[in-house]
C-alpha cells in the first residue's frame, strides 16, 4: 500500500555547519534542477545537484518560499546560526510519486508551501519565524525531498514523535487526498463499500455490547479494589489526576474487558477500520495495542473510574435503557376519523415528504380545533423532529393543551419535558405535578418515572421511601421496569427492609415479561453479590459500545465531509433533553 516515509533529524549550529548541509542537498548528484529564471541582480547561484537525473533550478535545486533562491544568501543565513536546524526527509515510492504527480520539484514546492503552517505548528515555531528551504532528489526507487527548517529565533523550535506524526499526517492527507477521499465517497465504489460494510458491522457489534449482560468475576474484583482505593483520592476522580498505581489498576480493568468475546470482536473490527486508512501512512500493519493504550478510546478509562465510584458510594443504578423507546402509547383511541387518517399518513413509510407535510398542516388545524389526540401528536412532532423543526416551547404548548383536557399520555409527555435540560421548558416542580396527574390517570410509566427522579435526587429532593411507593404502584400494575427496581431495592435493603423472598418475587414477575436483568439475578440467586458490583461490567459494556459507535470512522475525514463529533453529541443531548433517546435513524 502507498505510504510516505518521514525522517526528521536535526543539526545543531553549535556543533556542525547547517550551511554546509544546505549546499550539499542543493548541489549533490541526482537533484532536480528547476528552469532557470534570472534574479533581480541578474545573477544565479547554484541550485541543487549536478549528478545525472537531477532536477535543478538553474544550476542548483534549492527552492523555498521565494523563487528563485539565492544559494549563497540562503547559506549565509545559517553560517553563524546557533540553534537547531531540522533536516526533514520526505520520501515516496517511485510508483506512488509517478502516479500522484510528485516526481518533480514544482509539485513538492507547492505541497510544502501549502502545508508550511502545519509543519511550523508541529515544530512549535510561529509561522512568522518559520524558515525553510528544500530540494527534490530523483533518487532510485524512492524519490525524496530534503527540507531544512528552523526558526528565525534560535530559542524556538521543538519536535517530538507527536510533531513528526502531525507533519506526516498533513503531507499524507494532501498527497493522497483523492485516494483517501474515495474511501469515504463514491469515487471508488468498491473501497467505499468496504468501509461502509466494516462500519456497519462495527455499529452492529457496538449495539450488541449495549444489549449484553456481562458476567465477569475477575473484572468485579478489580472494580471492587479500585472502589476501595478511591477512598484515599482527594479532588477529581478522573484518570489524569490519579496516582500511577491507580492508573495501572484502571488500565488492567480496561484490558480485562477485552476478555469478553463481544468486546474482543468489536475491538478487532475497530482496528480493521483503522488499518484501512493507516496503511496510507505506514507500509507495516498497525500495532495491536491493548485496549487501555488506544488514545482514540481513552473515554472508557474514566467510565471504569465512574463505575468504581458508584460501587464505593453504593449508588442505585437504572438498567432501563429501552424505557424511553416504549413508554408512550403508539395507538390512541380515534376521537375522529380525520385524526386516525392523518396520523397514518404522517407515520407511513411509503408516503412522500410532500404528502406528509400536508398531513402535518392538517393535523395542526385539527389540534387547533380542540382535538386532544391531535394536540398530543403535534407535541410529539415538535419534540421529536423529523417533519418539523424541533421546538421545545411549541411542544410544551401542544402537550399542555391536551394535558389540561385530561389526556393521560400528554400529561406524561409534558411531565417528562419539564425535566429536560431545555431551559425554556425545564420546570421539575411542574413536571412532578403533571407526572402525578398521569399516574393517577393510570400511567404506569409516569409512576415509574417519578420514582426514578426521587431516587436520582437531582431535580427533586431525594426520597427513596416515595420512590418505593411509586415503584410498587407501577409494579403491581405490571410495569416490568418497576418490578425489577423493586426487586433490586428489596435485595439491597434500600428504602425497604432487606427481603430476599420479596426480591425473588419481583424479579420473577419482571423476568416473565422479558426483563433480562431480572433473569440475570435469578440465574445467580445462590451466588449473589452486591448488585452495583454485579452490574458494573454490564454498565461498562454499554458505555464502551457508545465509545465504539462514536469512533466508528477512522481518524481521517477529508475536507468538508469531516465528521463533527461535537455536533453529533449536541444532537444526542438535545434529543435526550427533550425526553427522547437519540438515534441517527429516529422514527416518529
Amino acid at each position: 500500500m502507498a505510504g510516505l516515509i518521514v525522517k526528521s533529524p536535526y543539526i545543531s549550529g553549535k556543533k556542525s555547519r547547517p550551511d554546509g548541509y544546505m549546499k550539499y542537498i542543493a548541489t549533490r548528484d541526482r537533484v532536480e534542477l528547476l528552469p532557470e529564471t534570472p534574479s533581480a541582480t541578474g545573477q544565479h547561484l547554484r541550485y541543487i545537484a549536478t549528478r545525472p537525473r537531477a532536477e535543478r533550478v538553474g544550476v542548483h535545486g534549492l527552492f523555498g518560499v521565494e523563487s528563485p533562491v539565492d544559494l549563497s544568501a540562503a547559506m549565509a543565513q545559517l553560517e553563524q546560526y546557533p540553534g537547531r536546524v531540522w533536516t526533514h526527509i520526505f520520501s515516496l515510492k517511485r510508483s506512488d510519486a509517478k502516479r500522484l504527480g510528485y516526481d518533480n520539484a514544482a509539485a513538492w514546492r507547492n505541497l510544502l508551501l501549502s502545508q508550511q503552517g502545519k509543519i511550523a505548528a508541529a515544530m512549535k515555531i510561529p509561522l512568522d519565524n518559520f524558515r525553510w528551504y528544500a530540494a527534490f532528489h530523483d533518487e532510485g526507487e524512492h524519490p525524496h525531498v530534503h527540507m531544512m527548517a528552523w526558526s528565525a529565533d534560535p530559542s524556538q523550535g521543538y519536535l517530538n514523535k507527536d510533531g513528526i506524526r502531525a507533519i506526516k499526517s498533513a503531507l499524507t492527507n494532501q498527497i493522497f487526498r483523492q485516494e483517501l477521499y474515495s474511501i469515504y465517497q463514491e469515487k471508488s465504489q468498491s473501497r467505499d463499500e468496504l468501509v461502509q460494510e466494516s462500519r456497519k458491522a462495527l455499529q452492529m457489534l457496538a449495539e450488541q455490547l449495549t444489549n449484553t449482560i456481562a458476567d465477569h468475576p475477575a473484572l468485579e474484583i478489580q472494580l471492587q479494589e479500585l472502589a476501595q482505593r478511591l477512598e484515599t483520592v482527594k479532588g477529581k476522580k478522573v484518570y489524569g489526576y490519579l496516582p500511577k498505581d491507580l492508573k495501572c489498576l484502571v488500565d488492567d480493568a480496561v484490558d480485562s474487558l477485552c476478555e469478553l468475546p463481544a468486546v474482543r470482536d468489536c475491538y478487532d473490527r475497530w482496528l480493521s477500520l483503522q488499518e484501512q486508512v493507516e496503511s496510507y501512512y505506514h507500509d507495516k500493519p498497525i500495532q495491536r495495542l491493548p485496549l487501555s493504550k488506544q488514545k482514540e478510546l481513552k473515554a472508557i478509562k474514566n467510565a471504569v473510574i465512574q463505575q468504581a465510584e458508584l460501587i464505593r458510594l453504593g449508588e442505585i443504578s437504572f438498567e432501563d435503557s429501552g424505557f424511553l423507546e416504549q413508554d408512550e402509547p403508539q395507538l390512541l383511541p380515534d376521537t375522529s376519523p380525520d385524526y386516525g387518517y392523518l396520523w397514518y399518513i404522517i407515520t407511513s413509510p411509503g408516503e412522500t415528504l410532500e404528502t406528509k407535510d400536508d398531513a402535518v398542516r392538517e393535523m395542526a388545524k385539527l389540534a387547533a380545533s380542540g382535538n386532544p389526540n391531535a394536540q398530543y401528536r403535534m407535541g410529539q412532532l415538535y419534540r421529536d423532529s423529523g417533519l418539523v423543526i424541533p421546538d421545545g416551547v411549541v411542544a410544551y404548548d401542544w402537550f399542555a393543551k391536551a394535558a389540561e383536557r385530561g389526556h393521560v399520555a400528554a400529561q406524561y409527555a409534558l411531565g417528562k419535558l419539564c425535566f429536560s435540560q431545555d431551559a425554556e421548558v425545564r420546570n421539575p416542580i411542574q413536571g412532578m405535578y403533571w407526572l402525578k396527574q398521569a399516574a393517577q390517570g393510570g400511567s404506569l410509566c409516569a409512576a415509574y418515572f417519578m420514582g426514578r427522579e426521587y431516587i436520582r435526587g437531582k431535580s427533586v429532593p431525594r426520597d427513596i421511601s416515595k420512590a418505593v411507593e411509586l415503584f410498587r404502584q407501577a409494579a403491581e400494575g405490571g410495569n416490568s421496569y418497576a418490578q425489577y427496581m423493586l426487586g433490586k431495592l428489596c435485595l439491597m435493603g434500600k428504602g425497604v427492609p432487606e427481603d430476599r423472598e420479596q426480591a425473588h418475587y419481583w424479579f420473577t414477575q419482571s423476568a416473565q415479561q422479558g426483563n433480562s436483568f431480572a433473569q440475570y439475578f435469578l440465574d445467580r440467586w445462590d451466588s449473589l453479590r452486591l448488585p452495583s458490583l454485579m452490574l458494573a461490567g454490564t454498565r461498562l459494556l454499554r458505555q464502551l459500545g457508545r465509545v465504539f459507535q462514536e469512533n466508528s470512522l477512522p481518524p481521517f475525514r477529508p475536507g468538508a465531509m469531516e465528521l463533527d463529533r461535537k455536533r453529533i453529541r449536541q444532537l444526542r443531548e438535545k434529543a435526550q433533553a427533550m425526553g427522547r433517546k437519540y438515534s441517527p435513524t429516529m422514527q416518529m
